[in-house]
């Protein structure tokens, strides 16, 4: 049995990470819609969590996870741990007197609850005392309304916290943190905030200059070196992502010449576009460079899977620079002016609903973000992969990510 798997980021007021949002799925609930969510809920969170460990999945952050009625009465999975779990718990649930106690008993072994897509109604009056997390979403969040008003400040006051669900824009961002919200979901950290251009550095310069040579069909290794000699913590965190058990698992490399030689061009391109990442993301939250890996990875695999072959690795620098109009502060056309990537790679990444087998990639990794079932069935199909088959490359790219994630950004 396949379990689906998907998340969403919940971000705190600094932008950075604070927990996902865990969403299961059984395979056939995509196409068939009779299976209940409450028999895919309990199912796939057991087989998933037994089989990779919903830590794997959310980078050992909190994990929110969707529970309906009856997975709530009866099918509740003890065994989550209750200090990475928070149980979510769907608007569409009936709050009678048998729902509150099962409640009350979940929370007395140690979990937390959140109230998704809390609407002000009184009906969830029993169940506020109980529930440590209230989700609202955006739309909802009026200002200007006196009862909104009153509600935010009530739940503040009893020590709720708040979460502002589908914040959209940096305005709604400001608007819901003034107004006293805790923590975001929603895609502003994928756009940038502030259209404007950064001093470029010396360090920068030599990894824009790396991406260049990386870029070429002919692999300059003696140049590589020479860029890389100039900047003694590029040549650093060379050598450290180089000597990564996870690629080298036969010898130590001891010098620069011979970490280049050792990999070969092919595999060089990707890691350079690894450390172009790493080294340009500035202040910029260190998860946004985790999605990066993700999604380069996941437009890797795909990229095989549909027997595209081409070097440099077109689909792998795709999904890797992605998010540089976030990392950057610019707007991704004009990024794409300064780097010296394919028309195809530039068109992809600017362009994403173009009919090219590289923006459809990048519409994939998106439509797993956003957990939109019906849009990668779809997708899929397009691509002439197998949807199970999407689902374990895309948990294939999670564990790499989070596998890699300490030689690119610590040390």
């Amino acid at each position: 049995m396949f379990a689906y798997v998907a998340r969403q980021a919940i971000y705190d007021g600094e932008k950075n990470v604070f927990a996902y949002e865990l969403l299961f799925r059984d395979g056939k609930s995509n196409c068939f819609p009779d299976i209940s969510p409450d028999e895919a809920t309990s199912a796939m969170l057991a087989d998933s969590h037994l089989s990779i460990g919903v830590e794997n999945i959310s980078f050992n952050k909190p994990s929110f996870i969707n529970f309906h009625q009856d997975t709530i009465l009866y099918r509740f999975p003890s065994t989550l741990d209750p200090l990475n779990v928070v149980i979510e718990i769907v608007e569409t649930v009936d709050v009678d007197g048998d729902f509150i106690k099962a409640c009350e008993h979940i929370k007395n072994m140690g979990y937390k609850l959140a109230l998704d897509d809390y609407d002000f109604s009184p009906r969830w009056e029993s169940l506020l005392p109980l529930v440590r997390y209230i989700k609202i979403e955006a739309e909802l969040i009026d200002m200007n309304n006196a009862h909104v008003v009153r509600k935010i400040e009530e739940l503040k006051r009893s020590g709720k916290i708040l979460i502002a669900e589908k914040v959209e824009t940096l305005d709604e961002f400001e608007v819901f943190k003034l107004a006293g919200f805790d923590f975001f979901q929603g895609y502003f950290l994928s756009k940038p905030e502030v259209v404007q251009h950064k001093n470029v550095e010396v360090a920068a310069s030599s990894v824009i200059e790396l991406v260049a040579i990386s870029s070429a069909k002919e692999f300059d290794f003696d140049k590589t070196a020479e860029v890389c000699e100039k900047d003694v913590g590029l040549t650093y965190k060379l050598m450290r992502f180089i000597n990564n058990p996870l690629f080298n698992k036969r010898q130590t490399i001891n010098s620069l010449h011979h970490a280049l030689r050792y990999l070969g061009s092919v595999e060089l391109k990707k890691f350079i576009a690894l450390l172009a990442i790493a080294n340009l993301k500035g202040e910029k939250p260190a998860d946004l460079v985790v999605s990066s890996l993700v999604r380069a990875h996941f437009c890797k695999l795909m990229g095989v899977a549909m027997d595209l072959k081409d070097n440099p690795p077109s689909s792998y620098i795709l999904g890797l620079f992605s998010h540089m109009d976030a990392l950057m502060d610019m707007h991704m056309p004009d990024i794409m002016r300064t780097l010296p990537f394919s028309e195809d790679v530039k068109l992809a990444l600017c362009e994403i609903h173009t009919d090219s087998p590289l923006a459809l990639q990048l519409r994939i990794c998106l439509a797993f973000e956003r957990a939109d079932w019906a849009l990668i069935h779809e997708l899929g199909i397009k691509a002439d992969i197998k949807e199970s088959q999407l689902f374990e490359m895309y948990y294939e790219s999670v564990q790499w990510a989070n596998d890699m994630k300490s030689s690119l950004l610590e040390g």
